[in-house]
């Protein structure tokens, strides 16, 4: 193995089709074309005389080697991003790049739009990509570099994470129109009464994004829990003797498809702060600055947003 020889572009190609798992999908985040990244494949491969990756069903997954190898790469390839070319000019009307965001299906409801208008306008050849997982993976993902930008409401941001507040959201409860037991306002007895679909990433009530329901004394009946905000009037709509407690944008959005009615909370609920969280390694990333920045002036004065 002769490092003299070994080009350091590579590094980056073996990053990408790491996190990706397609040779194509790899190919577009770093703007080449499909054939020179298979190109590049193969001089990784030659090299480290190593298939390195294999076809396993839809994905390219790693071998042994490329696991026990990535972990340095990544290291290198951050380091090299963050720090070295961090004086490089991004210019977002030049660029041909995918920027990862990690948010719910609420969130895609919430940002998506007004971003995908400012994409086309600003910087016609980027795309978005998101991805939703557990909150506990997020640090690791933003510090890897596999994710660019969080967007929403992490109540404990991890340490190693700088956060940026975008704008302040309400809980409001939602019903089915077709119930008609329902007045014009929703009691507390009425509200702990009724049965409840609740929204956790994880699957339990105790980390529910309006946990502070609970937190005030409320006891709530529950139906189902779900991790999609989106499945959350599709469920009330069948079944009109349930009741759910969501953001104000997403009932919002609901309402006007006419199958849910929106009521003020019986109970007093404080607003909340959705945010926008980086890892400290791309704290001085010339292009993931120019998407915090694009964030934040689209948003910072919801529900008016520049597009």
């Amino acid at each position: 193995m002769h490092t003299d020889q070994f080009d350091l572009n590579l590094l980056a190609v073996f990053d990408a089709i790491y996190q990706e798992g397609s040779v194509t999908k790899a190919a577009q985040k770093l703007g080449l074309t499909q054939s020179a990244m298979s190109h590049s494949l193969n001089r990784l491969r030659a090299y480290f005389d190593d298939p390195l990756f294999v076809k396993i069903g839809p994905r390219m997954e790693p071998t042994s080697r490329a696991t026990s190898m990535h972990a340095a790469v990544a290291d290198v390839v951050s380091t090299v991003r963050g720090q070295i070319l961090v004086s490089s000019r991004f210019e977002p009307a030049k660029a041909k790049r995918v920027f990862t965001l990690s948010m719910t299906d609420m969130g895609e409801l919430v940002f998506l739009p007004a971003l995908l208008a400012r994409f086309k306008k600003i910087a016609p050849g980027c795309s978005l990509r998101t991805i939703q997982v557990p909150i506990e993976q997020i640090e690791g993902l933003l510090a890897s570099g596999e994710v660019d930008l969080a967007l929403g409401s992490i109540r404990a941001a991890p340490d190693g994470l700088y956060q940026q507040r975008l704008f302040l959201s309400s809980f409001v409860t939602i019903a089915s129109a077709r119930n008609k037991e329902l007045g014009t306002e929703l009691s507390r007895e009425q509200f702990e009464a009724m049965k409840h679909v609740v929204v956790s990433l994880t699957g339990r009530t105790s980390e529910s994004y309006d946990k502070v329901l609970e937190e005030q004394g409320v006891a709530r009946k529950i139906a189902v829990v779900t991790p999609h905000f989106l499945m959350v009037p599709l469920l009330i709509d069948r079944h009109p003797d349930l009741l759910a407690t969501v953001p104000r944008e997403l009932a919002d959005v609901f309402v006007e498809f006419g199958a849910v009615r929106m009521f003020e909370s019986p109970v007093p609920v404080p607003p909340f702060q959705l945010s926008q969280y980086w890892h400290a390694r791309f704290h001085n990333d010339s292009a993931t600055i120019w998407l915090r920045e694009l964030v934040k002036e689209t948003f910072e004065h919801f529900p008016r947003v520049v597009t």
